[in-house]
């Protein structure tokens, strides 16, 4: 059995872990303003609304499908569009805010505090409108409505993983940050 040393007998090491954290990143150069402004054109920032666009066909799709396949339950159908409901109506709150934020072109601090305080928000209503389906709903089907509510989260990472896959697709501009001599 192998036995270690203390770290007194150990000997020196090459640097701490706090030398390491002082140390700039070897790789690392900053663009210039001129790589940034290409940088910025060859990635034009996204517009939220044709997620919410696929999540409102989403969440149709799966109301017609309530519909059709609820065999006359009206508790069904409601609650499949409530579920549905539930899910988009604070998506279009939260894309407003940050169509709105982008928009500002604020820095980036202010930025990313406007995105977590929207995300805040969005869940917020969100947990309330899905305690306030009994309340608002005569007769709730529970999984009528998770079947709505999930449907229309789901297309929104689809959405975003078609945007992503179709920009990663697209040509780009001349190469960034090559520089010669």
């Amino acid at each position: 059995m192998a036995t270690i040393a203390p770290e007194a007998l150990q000997p020196e090491r090459a640097g701490s872990a706090e030398e390491a954290d002082d140390a700039p990143d070897a790789g690392f150069e900053p663009l210039s303003a001129e790589q940034a402004a290409q940088w910025r054109a060859a990635h034009p920032p996204q517009s939220p609304w044709p997620v919410v666009g696929a999540q409102a066909v989403a969440g149709l799709v799966a109301v017609a499908l309530g519909w059709w396949l609820s065999d006359g339950d009206v508790a069904v159908r409601w609650s499949v569009a409530y579920g549905v409901l539930a899910a988009w109506l604070p998506a279009v709150l939260f894309a407003r805010m940050v169509a709105r934020r982008m928009r500002v072109q604020a820095h980036a601090g202010g930025a990313l505090m406007a995105l977590m305080v929207g995300e805040g928000i969005k869940i917020a209503l969100t947990v309330a409108l899905l305690l306030a389906a009994p309340r608002v709903l005569t007769q709730v089907h529970w999984l009528a409505l998770l079947a709505g509510f999930v449907v229309t989260i789901k297309a929104a990472w689809l959405a975003l993983w078609w945007s992503s896959k179709r920009r990663a697709a697209m040509p780009r501009g001349a190469a960034i940050g090559s520089k010669t001599g």
